[in-house]
């Protein structure tokens, strides 16, 4: 299958690596941690990349940047569930030394992303 643009973006591809690394750690949690933080930090990771993904689909800039805010947000609630993850000690240390650095990035390229999409807007709208 071919890739489509969302797919091509650094941005998104930091939010899939993300959200396996999120899937692989909480699977192995026992079924209560799975269903209380478990199923809410897997949406939250999953939602960052999907609302990019949707974005991009979309017919304007501006329904574009509202899915990159909604992402932004979502990445927000992922990072509570890490903390609450870490405070609740589902956590090890060699998790946390691989997930710190996918969100070290993701958070100023996704910031730059929704920057960029408004860039985007005012090239096309002083070239027409």
């Amino acid at each position: 299958m071919e890739k489509t643009n969302f797919e091509n973006l650094r941005v998104y591809q930091l939010s899939e690596e993300l959200a396996d690394l999120i899937w692989e750690i909480s699977i192995r949690w026992d079924n209560f941690n799975k269903d209380t933080a478990g199923k809410q930090i897997v949406r939250s990771a999953d939602s960052i990349g999907a609302n990019i993904a949707e974005g991009t689909g979309r017919f304007s800039y501006q329904d574009n940047k509202r899915f990159g805010y909604i992402a932004r947000g979502s990445l927000n609630e992922t990072k509570h569930w890490l903390r609450r993850a870490f405070k609740r000690n589902l956590l090890t240390k060699e998790e946390i030394e691989k997930l710190k650095p996918i969100m070290d990035e993701l958070a100023p390229k996704l910031n730059a992303y929704i920057n960029s999409i408004e860039t985007a807007k005012r090239k096309t709208t002083t070239n027409n």
